[in-house]
């Protein structure tokens, strides 16, 4: 991998997002352990709750098992390594930020399943009798990138936003 202003801010932004994950990670699993792990109402449609999600995306899969635990681990270190390669090789600003937060989502959740074994999951959002599965930190920088990298595919196909050299 060499070294480009966009590796820069690519590792920057995985760097961001691990941070911020495992930070709110640690204060919520206190936060929670010290409340006995009951839910908390933090306004009409969201509340913080512990779920921990030995799965994937939305519990699919889930399961006690340790091979499925350190496949997915492995996977996700692989998927941050492939897409950090590939972003050091990009010149788009989108495309180096979008790789970024997916890495960093991908890696903040691998070092979930290492240290407790499963992916530590708390906000919860609910509207009208609707529920979204618990999601964390890490999930959200997923989605935002890979949204991002959709959205700069479908529009930007000319690459017109490129990193200064």
């Amino acid at each position: 991998m060499r070294w480009t202003p966009g590796t820069a801010l690519g590792l920057a932004m995985l760097l961001v997002v691990l941070i911020a994950d495992q930070a709110s990670k640690a204060f919520i699993i206190d936060f929670m352990a010290g409340r006995g792990f009951h839910p908390l109402d933090v306004t009409s449609h969201v509340r913080v709750v512990m779920v921990w999600n030995r799965g994937i995306s939305f519990g699919m899969f889930s399961q006690e098992s340790e091979i499925l635990r350190w496949s997915l681990t492995a996977l996700a270190f692989a998927v941050a390594a492939g897409l950090m390669v590939w972003v050091a090789r990009q010149n788009d600003i989108w495309a180096i930020m979008g790789g970024g937060l997916v890495a960093g989502g991908a890696v903040g959740n691998a070092v979930d399943r290492i240290i407790h074994g499963a992916v530590a999951d708390f906000i919860d959002l609910h509207a009208g009798g609707w529920s979204w599965p618990a999601f964390n930190i890490a999930d959200s920088a997923i989605t935002v990138g890979v949204v991002i990298l959709v959205l700069n595919a479908l529009l930007s196909p000319d690459r017109r936003r490129r990193m200064p050299s």
